[in-house]
């Protein structure tokens, strides 16, 4: 029996709240009818014996303690899931906002998941080529991962988002098992429709499933948003066994609507104002990726976010390096010297990439060429620093090639155009290109059989 509550308790901010409830759960959805006909959804987010809070997903403007009749519905947010979602444009709580028509589902998924039991997941193998060479080459996706992009307020990510996207490929797979699952949240409009004419105007949007969440919608929503792309790319993924790239940007943006939210609850505040489980927040968030026993298919996530003030040591930043396995970092510095995609390839890392590429995946000298390209990349710092002090000229001559080296390695492996997709061969034979610029004895990171198959010959010391 579904029992109707009249008025409310108390209002505060997005959150109303009601007395004498029995018999409701934790997450249950919520509908609330006003006096002029309107309605709205809500969820519970807070149980105290027999008081509920109800999170309302679109404000709770107009509505009074004595005009609203809140219905339970007994059972939490679903998202309604179908094949046809593919190519589809909604908003952060999973509403059509394309045009076409409603989402006629063929199941309905709890939009929180379910953990995925440890033992019936597979070890991440394979990559995927972004068509990047200082990501594919250095820091490589691998499927099934987990890889965020460290950026800065006004840095170029929205561009990279959009060049992993139109680049995208698995090996063995095409438009009709691999696609995209694109959340943005917080964004502005004119950020929201470069997103969605790029993919229109690069023939993609028939692989690409958009969530759209803008800076002027309900934060309440934003907090839903990734929850319901990860609900589709699961359903995409472990059901239709489809091979599901999930790229959510920005996660900054999600942070800070969590900790608006639960101030308003009036929690304690942890680090920087941010919730004290905000690091099990963002883990219920990354550790939806991966690929399970019983489905070919895999999951693969690239979170966005923007580091306040460039700083890595923030707690967004922080935690989500706790928990996946590496990360892309964007350095501010190569950007304001014009490089694109200004991937500071030093602290960036991969921590699967080494049982995902060589021989079999992608090449054999791979691993021992990207070794030795940080290897070398180091140094180039390190001369570079020397060279502040002394100045260039007084530098030893091997110090002097490595200064060129790493002027040509930022100019032509680091940089490339926003439309030219390298393949993961191209990418290791430019590596291997700049490497002839060093001596032999100074690449110690490679085996000599492979130096002997890839080395030129004429450039021995």
């Amino acid at each position: 029996m579904i029992i109707e509550y009249v008025g409310v308790k108390e209002i505060n901010g997005s959150l109303i709240i009601l007395d004498g409830v029995k018999g409701v759960s934790f997450e249950e959805m919520v509908e609330i009818a006003l006096d002029d006909g309107s309605s709205r959804h809500g969820r519970v987010v807070g149980i105290d014996g027999e008081r509920v809070v109800i999170q309302v997903f679109e404000g709770t403007r107009r509505i009074g303690l004595n005009n609203s009749r809140t219905r339970f519905m007994g059972q939490p947010m679903e998202m309604p899931l179908s094949p046809e979602i593919m190519g589809r444009i909604l908003d952060g709580a999973g509403n059509p906002i394309d045009g076409l028509g409603e989402i006629y589902p063929e199941k309905r998924r709890d939009i929180n998941g379910t953990a995925i039991n440890p033992v019936s997941r597979i070890y991440p193998r394979n990559y995927i080529n972004t068509g990047i060479s200082s990501i594919d080459t250095l820091s490589t996706l691998i499927r099934g991962q987990k890889l965020p992009i460290f950026s800065g307020s006004g840095m170029s990510h929205n561009e990279l988002a959009v060049q992993i996207v139109r680049q995208a490929k698995i090996k063995g797979a095409d438009e009709h098992n691999f696609g995209i699952v694109f959340a943005a949240m917080g964004v502005k409009n004119d950020v929201a429709q470069y997103f969605r004419k790029s993919f229109e105007n690069s023939g993609v949007m028939s692989r690409v499933v958009m969530l759209l969440n803008l800076s002027n919608d309900p934060i309440i929503e934003r907090t839903l948003t990734p929850r319901c792309a990860l609900t589709v790319a699961e359903y995409l993924a472990f059901e239709l066994n489809m091979h599901i790239l999930v790229i959510m940007t920005d996660m900054t943006s999600y942070a800070e609507a969590l900790r608006e939210f639960s101030s308003s609850k009036g929690e304690i505040p942890g680090r920087k104002g941010y919730p004290g489980y905000l690091y099990s927040d963002l883990a219920s968030l990354y550790e939806r990726a991966g690929m399970v026993k019983g489905s070919t298919g895999s999951l693969t996530q690239i979170p966005i976010l923007t580091m306040p003030n460039d700083d890595i040591t923030h707690p967004v930043p922080d935690l989500t390096g706790y928990i996946t396995e590496g990360q892309i970092v964007l350095d501010r510095s190569l950007q304001n010297q014009g490089f694109y995609p200004p991937v500071n390839v030093l602290p960036s890392l991969s921590r699967l990439m080494k049982d995902g590429i060589g021989d079999g995946y992608t090449r054999a000298d791979h691993s021992a060429l990207s070794n030795q390209l940080f290897a070398s990349y180091a140094k180039v710092i390190d001369a570079r620093s020397l060279a502040s002090v002394i100045g260039e000229e007084e530098l030893s001559e091997i110090d002097k090639k490595y200064i060129v080296f790493g002027r040509q390695f930022e100019e032509r492996f680091i940089t490339q155009g926003q439309y030219e997709n390298r393949t993961i061969e191209q990418s290791l034979d430019l590596g291997w290109e700049l490497l002839k610029l060093l001596p032999r004895s100074e690449l110690d990171r490679i085996d000599d059989d492979i130096l002997d198959r890839f080395y030129p010959k004429n450039n021995q010391p």
